[in-house]
This record gives structure tokens, C-alpha cells and sequence, in this order.
């Protein structure tokens, strides 16, 4: 299992390189990585790694959201917060209706497969999005508008909602006895939960860590942050509340409490995450099935792209009443579009389960992170210095 990661990190460090020279997104060579090495082509990876993918995409992801809260300040969220919150439910409702009215007129689904399909491929990925912002954000792009803000918060918050819903048609789909009305009145709630937990553990990490009686180096403190935070979104997933969005909220209120711990914490985090990343893409990769792709054939194409455009004009109708321009409008558009690390966890969950369409909607979810996935990672580095305003950043 060892020699399969380390020559998988190795290779998609060389393409993402190799990518990075040729002026594409490195991202691409890392997923390119992870399909060469993957099952479906070479299979040379070994089945324990396979085995423990998931786990160490779910750590990757939480290094990212840590970050992601480590660089947001409250008194910034409050602002942008009702724009944000649009943001994360109404691009998501939008694509998951319009795919799931196309699921039963192209596909011949059940309401209950079409909206399984709808909400698997209406979740964006935090994995394309976040680094992308987060490098904009450095760079001072949107800042005057905390466009980079609005995103980061967005996105944790559509995610929970598209899972949510997904699981709604799920149990439908497998014959269970769900109450509709029940599990989506659940939605606020566990976004509640998921975000008072991971403000309560925030500040008793920062509580942790200006305690003068306990003396931690800064690798010290990363490893609390980290060790309390991947047992914190197991548990919320244990639980059935939002803890991929505590996550985000525990660096949040560290930031707010210790600010130079912070800032420090945020620089190690950023030299973990070149080894996170790697992992995180290459194993999405590996879980492309180009066979499967191929099958799904012209309707897929045809529904992902209808759902694009129902997400598009969600994202124009979230940000309508706000001060931003068109332009900024079309950034938040494209940078609202990738798919990868939602699809790649759970689009096989429907085959696994026994639900007869569940082959075609893996098929049509892996095609959708080759589709946007690209066009996500693009979109956001070449579409900023044209779309965003740039401004000086000073340090508070």
C-alpha cells in the first residue's frame, strides 16, 4: 500500500507540475494521476489503499476547510452572510430539479432515481473550489467586495444541502419508509448543530491554546487542530449533523480568538495541503471509470449541461439586491460550477444499494467531473484577473 501512494503522490506530482508549466491548472494532471494509476487502466494500485481512499480524501478535505476558516472573519461573515446562504441552497436546488426532471424524460427514472441523480450531481466540490479561492483571496482578488468570502461559505453550506436531500430520494429509491417533510425540515437543523459544535470546539482549542500553563509549539498546536477536528467530522457524520461546515466554523473562531496562532496555524496547514491535495486528487481519479463514462453517452452530456445552466441562473438569482456587478456575477457563476469530491464519494451509493438506474448515475457522475471539473479549475484561475477587481491587502 505504501509503494502504491508513494509512487501515485510522485506521479501526480510530476503531471501537476508538468501541468502548472504548460499554463493548466495542476489539479488536472493530479486527477490524470489518479485515472492512469487507477483500477480502470494500469491497476496498479494496491486494494488496502483503495480500501482507505475515502478516509484520506476526507482528511484532505478537512485540512482545506480548516484553512478555508482560518482565512474568514466574523465580522465579515455577518456581512456577506444572507448572500452566502443563497448561495449554498438555491444554485443546488435549481440544478437538482432541472436533473431531475431530465432524469425521468431522457432517462425513463423513477422520481425517486432522477432525484438521487438530481443532488448527486448538484453538490459543488470544495475540493476545486476552496484552494482556488483561497489562492484568489491571497492575492487580494474580490477582496472589495469579499466575493472570496461569499464563495467559502457558500459552498460548505450547498454541499449539506445537496447530501441532504440526496439521502431524502435514496431512501425512496431503496423502499425504506422516509417522511419527505421530515428529513428536509432536518436540513437547518443539522446545519445548526453542525455549525454550534464547531464553534464550541474552536473555543476550547483556542482556550487550549492561550493557556500559559500549557506550553505548545506551533506543530503542536496543528496536530490538536487536526486530531480534534477529524473526530469531530466523524462524529457529525455519525450523528447525521453538518460537520463538514463546523470544521470550517472551528478555524473561524480560532482566528477571532488568537489571531497570530492563527496566522501561523494557516501557514502550516498550507505546507501539509501540498501533500493533501496530491492524495485528494489522485485518489478522485482513480475512481474515474472511463468505460462507465463512455456508456453514459449523449444524454449524460445533455443533462449535466442542462443542470450547469439551472445552476447558473440560481447563482444570478442569489446575488440579485447585492452590490455586485455582472462581472463579478459570471466569476461566482464559473467558480460555482466544478464537480469532483461530492460525485466521486457517493455516486457509486445507488449501484451499491441495489437501485436498478445506479449504474447510469455513477456513469453520469463521473462524466461530470470530467466536464467540470476542468472547466471549474480554469474558470476560477483565468476568469479572476479579468472578472475581479484587485486590491492592496494590508495585515490587521
Amino acid at each position: 500500500m505504501i509503494l502504491s501512494l508513494a509512487i501515485l503522490l510522485m506521479l501526480g506530482f510530476i503531471l501537476g507540475k508538468l501541468f502548472s508549466y504548460l499554463k493548466i491548472p495542476n489539479v488536472l494532471g493530479m486527477l490524470l494521476a489518479g485515472i492512469i494509476m487507477g483500477p480502470y487502466i494500469l491497476n496498479f494500485l494496491s486494494s488496502d489503499l483503495l480500501n482507505i481512499s475515502q478516509e484520506i480524501r476526507s482528511l484532505a478535505l478537512i485540512i482545506i476547510l480548516l484553512k478555508a476558516g482560518l482565512g474568514l472573519k466574523i465580522k465579515v461573515l455577518k456581512k456577506v452572510g444572507p448572500v452566502s446562504l443563497k448561495l449554498g441552497l438555491l444554485p443546488c436546488v435549481f440544478e437538482g430539479a432541472a436533473v431531475l426532471i431530465m432524469g425521468i424524460w431522457l432517462l425513463n427514472f423513477s422520481l425517486a432515481e432522477a432525484g438521487m441523480l438530481g443532488f448527486i450531481l448538484a453538490a459543488v466540490s470544495p475540493a476545486i473550489v476552496i484552494p482556488g479561492i483561497l489562492d484568489l483571496k491571497k492575492k487580494g482578488y474580490g477582496e472589495d467586495k469579499n466575493i472570496s468570502t461569499i464563495l467559502l461559505a457558500g459552498t460548505s453550506l450547498d454541499d449539506v444541502f445537496a447530501i441532504t436531500i440526496f439521502t431524502v430520494f435514496l431512501g425512496l429509491g431503496i423502499g425504506g419508509s422516509v417522511n419527505v417533510f421530515y428529513e428536509m425540515g432536518k436540513i437547518p437543523i443539522n446545519i445548526i448543530l453542525g455549525t454550534i459544535g464547531g464553534f464550541v470546539l474552536g473555543f476550547v482549542i483556542s482556550k487550549i491554546y492561550m493557556n500559559k500553563g500549557i506550553i505548545l509549539n506551533n506543530l503542536e498546536k496543528l496536530l490538536i487542530l487536526l486530531t480534534l477536528a477529524y473526530i469531530y467530522y466523524k462524529f457529525g457524520e455519525y450523528i447525521g449533523i453538518a460537520s463538514l461546515l463546523g470544521v470550517m466554523t472551528m478555524g473561524i473562531v480560532i482566528l477571532d480568538k488568537c489571531v497570530e496562532t492563527a496566522k501561523k496555524t494557516s501557514i502550516n496547514l498550507t505546507k501539509v495541503w501540498f501533500f493533501a491535495q496530491i492524495a485528494l486528487f489522485t485518489l478522485v481519479g482513480a475512481e474515474v471509470n472511463i468505460s462507465i463514462v463512455l456508456e453514459s453517452g449523449f444524454f449524460g452530456v445533455a443533462i449535466i449541461l442542462i443542470g450547469l445552466i439551472a445552476r447558473s441562473l440560481g447563482v444570478w438569482v442569489a446575488t440579485l439586491g447585492t452590490n455586485l456587478n455582472y462581472k463579478e456575477k459570471l466569476f461566482c457563476i464559473v467558480a460555482y460550477l466544478p464537480k469532483a469530491t461530492v460525485q466521486a464519494a457517493i455516486g457509486a451509493i445507488p449501484l451499491a444499494s441495489g437501485v436498478e438506474g445506479g449504474e447510469v448515475i455513477l456513469a453520469i457522475a463521473v462524466l461530470a467531473i470530467l466536464i467540470t471539473a476542468p472547466i471549474g479549475a480554469f474558470g476560477i484561475k483565468l476568469g479572476a484577473p479579468k472578472l475581479l477587481n484587485k486590491v492592496k491587502l494590508m495585515d490587521n
